[in-house]
């Protein structure tokens, strides 16, 4: 087994305090609910959209998605990731719960590569390679997300400590490094398939993410 740790490098980089700018606000109605859709832009260009279910008060226990932008997945319907079921359950959950946020983070296709590096990635696990050790062979990064903006938009929208909805051990890292403490984890329902076993599996064997479920 890989350690995580040397796969990743926590969702952080060297602007701890990137600057996010609230750009625009209007209610979205969805098959899950309506929602306040709130439209963040970060310093460096990189757009954020946080849903936003019944009010976020104090701040405090605001169950919270930090959900990575997956076009394959979520909206193409791709079989080869869980990305697509895991973002509707996440926003059913917060509508059932009546206040939380789904933060979708623009500029995170797979794993932060982008999307024409993800199909030569697929490409390379057509041959055999596994989700990690394509990004490898390409030259890339295992994960180079940052999730240094999303802690920013949380901020912003008042949150102050979440329960988060995450397979992922370093987005709860990465948060509480950012400030904002994770006080429980919630797993999502695990769309295990004959497509993406082999992922999942990789992704719970190499990448530490809990995914009990996954045979």
């Amino acid at each position: 087994m890989t350690d995580a740790a040397e796969l990743h490098a926590d969702g952080l980089d060297e602007h701890p305090h990137l600057p996010v700018t609230r750009v625009g606000e209007a209610v979205l109605p969805t098959t899950s609910g309506t929602f306040r859709a709130v439209a963040h832009r970060q310093a460096d260009g990189v757009e954020h959209l946080a849903l936003v279910a019944g009010e976020i008060g104090d701040g405090h226990d605001v169950l919270v998605r930090l959900h990575s932008e997956c076009l394959t997945g979520d909206v193409l319907g791709s079989l080869r990731c869980d990305c697509g079921p895991q973002l509707h359950a996440a926003l059913d959950a917060i509508t059932a719960q009546g206040r939380g946020v789904v933060l979708y983070l623009r500029g995170q296709e797979g794993r932060g590569i982008g999307l024409a590096e993800k199909i030569a990635a697929y490409a390379l696990q057509e041959a055999g390679r596994d989700t990690v050790e394509a990004n490898l062979d390409l030259g890339l990064p295992v994960d180079a997300r940052d999730y240094t903006g999303a802690a920013a938009v949380l901020r912003d929208l008042g949150v102050r400590d979440v329960e988060l909805m995450t397979h992922n051990p370093v987005k709860v890292r990465a948060l509480e490094a950012h400030g904002i403490p994770v006080l429980r984890r919630r797993d999502l329902p695990v769309a295990q398939t004959s497509d993406n076993l082999r992922y999942l599996r990789t992704k719970r064997d190499r990448m530490g993410h809990r995914l009990p479920g996954v045979g």
